[in-house]
């Protein structure tokens, strides 16, 4: 099954999408990568969701990634003896360690770290930044703020710290139990939430031992501070549009996102973008106009991925939802316009052998007009090189592991194939090009451009660019 785009999309699963025949309808209708969420998601649920993904990956015969997303470190207050309080603006209000139930002047915060990393003059906002603090004092066991935005405010209303850096790891015991969960089922890929450094993101890949490659979701301003150091230590990354939105000007966030697309392109690690991108259609047929263009903007940027949240999780369309981002996905990208940035944005390549082989089956692909560039890749390193200069031919991947196909599902332009270890060069070449044909990426006696690291099969080992002529003998096979 051949996409008509290369703009990948990630949906995820949820109380819509759980039966396996909605999940094929939905690759069906573009779905390239499924996410579980495993803020709501149980281990025997996560063991469940995998399994049908691999089924349906089984029946279509194409490599299909899965995305477990983490839920991370989660803030909340405490309670409140009457389940609620109205805070009013300009007034006193102070958060402690008391667990008695809290009123309008006051309520415990059950996390002592912030206690310890808070300073007077920062922001502290409850639920999703409806209600506005800022410090004015700081002890040990308790922070007295003044009420800058006030309403309604009830237990257990989440807490986001802006301007503050806790001494937190990413992942809570929750997550450490999640990950090893995950990685037993099989997922290709793990999201880390409310990353602050890229220390977060070692410690996971410590314990995932390759055996998932590690996205990091930038949601938190000390994470965009930080990207540069993030970007090096991920394997991909998330535009995670939702709390950050909250933790910062909602106005700085299309920037922001600009900023991480072309950050993670110059990198040459994938980025999706996500939160609230059809939100319109979890509960009508169509989406809104606002949210087309939304898509589109990060499409016409060149992300390798946009992601459905809640539209295909807990939607009234999930099938639907696909469909569309699919057909935007496919318009955008026949769109003049959309080349013409993405060659602007183009920047030389860094110095590596790989960077440079890269660019060069670009030009050479683009200037002979060539149908195809075929990757050889054992790790997946080849291909990603490759898509960073965003080709106008479609990318192949063929690799001899399932596990990366699996993974560069995510990545932008490519289309996976899982094949044998040919042997030899000319006998890897010749099986290129009869895939080539068998995948519907050229005709007999068209040329494509092939690269490789040689000696096979060495990964990072990209040093090897060569035009093949796809012949009758191909056909035939």
């Amino acid at each position: 099954m051949r996409r008509e785009r290369r703009t990948k999309i990630v949906a995820t699963l949820g109380p819509s999408s759980s039966d396996p025949v909605v999940m094929e309808q939905m690759f069906a209708a573009g779905a390239d990568v499924f996410r579980i969420n495993m803020s709501h998601t149980a281990h025997d649920r996560l063991r469940t969701y995998v399994q049908a993904v691999r089924g349906v990956e089984e029946r279509c015969g194409r490599p299909v990634g899965v995305l477990a997303d983490l839920q991370g470190p989660k803030l909340r207050v405490g309670t409140f003896a009457k389940g609620s309080a109205e805070l009013k603006a300009g007034a006193t209000f102070l958060l402690d360690d008391d667990e008695s139930p809290g009123d309008a002047k006051r309520v415990q915060l059950p996390h002592s770290e912030i206690f310890a990393a808070i300073e007077p003059g920062h922001k502290l906002l409850l639920d999703d930044g409806k209600i506005q603090l800022v410090v004015t004092e700081v002890t040990p066991r308790r922070v007295a703020t003044r009420v800058e935005v006030g309403g309604q405010v009830s237990d257990r209303k989440g807490v986001n710290l802006p301007d503050t850096t806790l001494p937190l790891s990413a992942l809570t015991e929750k997550d450490r139990s999640d990950l090893e969960a995950a990685l037993e089922a099989g997922v290709d890929w793990i999201a880390l939430s409310f990353i602050q450094r890229a220390d977060d993101i070692a410690e996971v890949k410590k314990i995932a031992r390759a055996r998932a490659a590690v996205m990091a979701k930038i949601e938190k301003p000390q994470a965009v501070t930080r990207l540069s150091e993030i970007l090096e230590a991920a394997d991909a990354i998330m535009v995670a549009r939702g709390d950050l939105g909250v933790e910062m000007p909602l106005e700085r966030v299309p920037g922001v996102q600009i900023r991480i697309i072309r950050s993670a392109r110059h990198m040459g690690k994938p980025v999706v973008v996500a939160t609230q991108m059809l939100e319109s259609m979890i509960t009508a047929p169509v989406p809104t106009r606002a949210e087309v263009s939304d898509v589109a903007t990060a499409i016409f940027e060149g992300a390798d991925a946009v992601m459905l949240s809640a539209e295909s999780a807990s939607g009234q369309y999930p099938v639907e939802t696909v469909a569309t981002m699919n057909r935007i996905a496919e318009a955008v990208e026949l769109d003049p316009v959309r080349g013409s940035i993405l060659e602007v944005q183009r920047e030389a390549p860094e110095a590596t052998g790989a960077d440079a082989i890269s660019a060069a089956a670009r030009q050479i692909a683009e200037t002979l007009d060539l149908p195809a560039v075929l990757c050889l890749t054992s790790s997946g390193a080849t291909a990603l090189r490759v898509a960073r200069e965003r080709p106008r031919p479609p990318v192949v991947a063929l690799s001899p592991k399932l596990a990366t196909a699996r993974r560069l599902a995510l990545v932008w332009g490519v289309h996976c194939v899982v094949t044998p270890d040919a042997g030899d060069l000319d006998a890897t070449v010749a099986q290129a090009c009869r895939i080539a044909y068998r995948e519907g990426f050229a005709k007999p006696n068209q040329r494509v451009i092939i690269v490789a690291g040689v000696p096979l099969g060495t990964p990072g080992a990209t040093n090897m660019v060569r035009i093949a002529y796809v012949g009758a003998g191909d056909v035939g096979d």
